[in-house]
């Protein structure tokens, strides 16, 4: 039987962990509430704290016994994700906490499948969450008050919690299985590429378009690691910029890792590899100063990369692509690689440009299955996603 897993620290929020169990219950839910505290639990559970701890690739003295409350937090965390990963009756998840408590629970919640039910109620769910999500699909909600026992508040907060996860545990979304999915990286500046794409795959293809932010090339490498899409079309690998020069949204060293471990089919370009993104009015740092900017949106300004910076990024993509043993097929659109580099537009420069493509044909060790082709096209122009599309199905169907 599938069950709803109801988890906190019981030793500082037992109270409301056995509120929040018995709201399910009402609302005929079937519980099994989880201990993820350090100390002793004030009230009763069915998983206890030191069954979790267990799961420590060290024992559970690594977290009861360390001493440290930051440490035995952190340590928790790794036990409760390894914990997670070996229920199969979970069908949907509900968490409370604080500080540590959130830390803890999201730490086991990023691990479970994207789909399943996950709600974190959190004194932090107000703020910077990003840690605590990261690339998962947790809903975040605030508990406006503090968890220091129960009150008129706190008591229709989790009231409306447990109707929540009740609710989206009982009637699981059917997932269609008809078509096989595909990963594709949009940026506003290559939406006309990626848009044109989608058009032509669509009628085949379950088409998963990520917003190419850095959270976004983590998602999709995600589900490839997971199986869910039999293939990638990351046209715009712009969050590598980010990553190398200290942009606000970059990938993380591992980019492309998920492509090089599953094999599978990768159509790639050099889609916004033109710019930096920087946060607004902050300025860049300082280092930066004099540099060729652009103000994108109001919450957004975007540097031009250089010459160096290009051939900097053209090694870096071309040595991952050469880890890379399943079907690569990497385009460069000679005419400009976003939709401000063009003739005309504020960041058309060819020289830098000629950099980044020289850079990685100069890194990429070709094979049978892994080869760069030059397009004279814009990376917008129609032709560009004809020769995209052509391109995955030639490789996805040799």
């Amino acid at each position: 039987m599938k069950q709803i897993y109801v988890v906190g620290t019981a030793d500082t929020k037992g109270e409301e962990l056995a509120y929040l169990a018995a709201c399910i219950e009402a609302a005929g839910g079937v519980v099994v509430r989880v201990d993820v505290g350090i100390r002793e639990a004030r009230t009763a559970v069915d998983v206890k704290a030191d069954t979790v701890a267990a799961y420590h690739p060290d024992g559970a003295e690594a977290v009861l016994a360390c001493g440290d409350r930051g440490r035995a937090v952190e340590a928790m965390g790794i036990a409760f994700a390894r914990f997670l990963a070996d229920c199969q009756d979970i069908a949907g998840i509900i968490g409370i906490g604080g500080g540590g408590g959130t830390s803890i629970i999201t730490a086991g919640m990023r691990q479970l499948r994207l789909g399943l039910p996950k709600i974190m109620v959190s004194t932090l769910a107000s703020g910077n969450v990003a840690p605590y999500v990261d690339v998962s699909d947790i809903v975040m909600m605030p508990s406006v008050t503090d968890m220091a026992g129960m009150n008129r508040l706190s008591r229709v907060i989790l009231h409306n919690a447990a109707q929540a996860i009740t609710a989206m545990s009982r009637r699981p979304a059917e997932v269609a299985a008809s078509k096989p999915a595909l990963g594709l990286t949009m940026f506003g500046v290559t939406t006309a590429a990626v848009s044109a794409i989608v058009e032509r795959l669509r009628a085949d293809y379950d088409c998963l378009v990520f917003h190419a932010t850095g959270t976004g090339g983590r998602a999709m490498e995600k589900l490839a690691d997971s199986g869910v899409i039999s293939g990638v079309l990351d046209i715009t690998t712009t969050e590598v910029c980010d990553l190398l020069f200290g942009g606000v949204l970059p990938a993380t060293p591992d980019r492309f890792d998920a492509i090089a471990r599953t094999g599978l089919p990768y159509v790639g370009s050099v889609g916004a590899l033109d710019m930096v993104n920087f946060w607004a009015p902050d300025p860049a740092p300082e280092r930066y100063a004099g540099r060729l900017f652009y103000r994108h949106n109001p919450n957004v300004t975007l540097m031009r990369t250089t010459s160096a910076e290009c051939a900097q990024i053209g090694r870096w993509i071309g040595e991952k692509l050469n880890l890379c043993h399943g079907p690569v097929c990497f385009l460069i659109p000679e005419k400009g690689v976003s939709a401000l580099d063009i003739e005309g537009g504020a960041f058309f420069d060819p020289q830098a440009d000629a950099a980044l493509f020289a850079a990685l044909e100069a890194t990429v060790k070709p094979t049978a299955s892994r080869r760069i082709v030059r397009l004279p096209l814009h990376i917008n122009d129609p032709d560009f996603a004809e020769a995209a599309v052509a391109a995955y199905r030639d490789i996805a169907n040799p």
